[in-house]
């Protein structure tokens, strides 16, 4: 999802996991999809050490979430008594008081375990699986702390590593990575965050205590769905948000809702098709305005990036077309020089449609789902927001060797404008207040 801090990018559609970090610079925009089936055999039965961890049901649904796709040896130990076993637990191969470094190790499609010198466990068949042995014990993976299990499993591009939890404690790790750890006044948000962010990763998590997705997992750690950092991102006026709200859901005509957030709107929400490839509008995901009635100003207004200005030379406008021209499929693109730069259409938010970049060799039309991702800036950041027109233009002769944009909005745009529900609580509203007008015609209920 799109946390206030950066424009979070997902894509509609479900991808192929690779690497967790590679995926999180090459993926567009948080968006609904349609969660992977499960197998009937889970790879690992039993149920997930969850009472050390949290004082919740063991009905919680339990997510499988991607933390690395590549790694080269996985360290992993934990701050009390653990253990590490070998598939579907029916051996232990390590076990420990906490603090060891231990490591994962691949060669082909088996898996060691392996310590200092020459301290190592047979070669066998993955996955393996870490869990706490004793009460109030994290797992380590580098340097973050995990509740619940660890699994490594062997894939052709490394070791993959997947933190398996129940949902609330997952939403505990990312809440407060999303929407950030708010002052007390912002509390409502921070509910309504919580119940979208719930929304959102039950669509991809089924039901039942084992269930395990044919990919191995539900979600990754990143941008590519909503942005987790295990136990170190927690803050405990998130956790009594996440508390308060726990098992609350988003419905839409009975049916669980798939609840997209980004940073800030700039004064409107779009819709699906304004954002994503093949992107079906639903009528909880309509562009609706974000203006305070007492200001005549966004709600999202106290965003520091809610405005902003970008500027693109001429070898960046040249990088521009060559990446246009890639995402229409071009295999080999050679630019020409760019001659002017237009926004063809707008959609229903007013946000850029379509952007024609004319050329000396003829127009280049930029489609919406491609305008962020193709306007990159030195950095390799994508633009802040489609909701923008053209400044400025700079040229010597006929070509254009430089253009300003200036906008409004951080994020796709589509379903809650975080800031305006920050804004909205700092009002006065309540979390259900906030998720209506966000998701209209929405109603807040229990999800089991």
């Amino acid at each position: 999802m799109t946390t206030l801090r950066h424009a979070v990018r997902r894509h509609w559609a479900p991808v192929v996991f690779g690497s967790v970090v590679a995926l999180a610079a090459v993926v567009v925009a948080c968006a609904p999809t349609r969660p992977a089936p499960a197998p009937p055999t889970p790879a690992v039965s039993g149920p997930i050490v969850r009472e050390e961890a949290s004082g919740r049901l063991a009905s919680d649904r339990v997510a499988m979430v991607a933390l690395e796709g590549r790694a080269v040896a996985a360290p992993v130990s934990a701050t009390g008594r653990w253990r590490i076993d070998e598939q579907g637990g029916r051996q232990a191969l390590v076990r420990g008081e906490g603090g060891e470094p231990w490591r994962v190790e691949q060669r082909g499609r088996l898996l060691r375990v392996a310590g200092d010198g020459d301290d190592a466990t047979p070669w066998r068949e993955g996955p393996f699986v870490a869990r706490p042995a004793g009460g109030a014990v994290f797992l380590r993976y580098g340097a973050r702390r995990y509740r619940g299990e660890l699994w490594f499993t062997p894939t052709d591009s490394g070791v993959m590593v997947v933190n398996r939890l129940p949902v609330e404690d997952y939403l505990r790790g990312v809440v407060p990575l999303e929407i950030g750890t708010r002052r007390a006044g912002d509390q409502a948000a921070i509910e309504a965050q919580a119940i979208a962010a719930r929304s959102y990763t039950y669509v991809r998590v089924p039901g039942g205590l084992v269930d395990e997705p044919v990919t191995g997992w539900n979600l990754v750690a990143t941008v590519q769905h909503q942005v987790y950092g295990g136990v170190d991102a927690e803050h405990p006026e998130v956790n009594a948000a996440i508390d308060a709200t726990a098992g609350l859901v988003l419905r839409y005509n009975g049916l669980l809702v798939d609840a997209p957030y980004f940073a800030s709107c700039g004064g409107r929400t779009a819709s699906p098709r304004e954002a994503w490839r093949g992107a079906a509008d639903q009528p909880y995901l309509q562009p609706v305005d974000d203006i305070d009635p007492r200001t005549g100003k966004p709600y999202c207004d106290l965003s520091p990036r809610n405005h902003w200005h970008a500027e693109f030379d001429e070898a960046q406008l040249a990088g521009i077309v060559r990446r246009a021209l890639q995402a229409a499929g071009a295999p080999d693109p050679k630019p020409s020089a760019v001659l002017g730069l237009t926004v063809g259409e707008r959609g229903p938010s007013g946000r850029a449609a379509a952007l024609v970049v004319r050329t000396a060799r003829g127009d280049v039309r930029i489609a919406a789902r491609d305008i962020r991702d193709v306007f990159r800036d030195a950095r390799g950041a994508i633009l802040s927001s489609t909701y923008f027109s053209v400044d400025r233009e700079s040229r010597g002769g006929r070509r254009l060797t430089g253009v300003s944009l200036r906008g409004a909005g951080n994020g796709h745009g589509v379903g809650m404008c975080q800031w305006g529900a920050i804004g909205r609580a700092r009002a006065g509203a309540d979390a259900r207040a906030i998720l209506r007008h966000y998701y209209p015609g929405t109603v807040v209920g229990f999800a089991d």
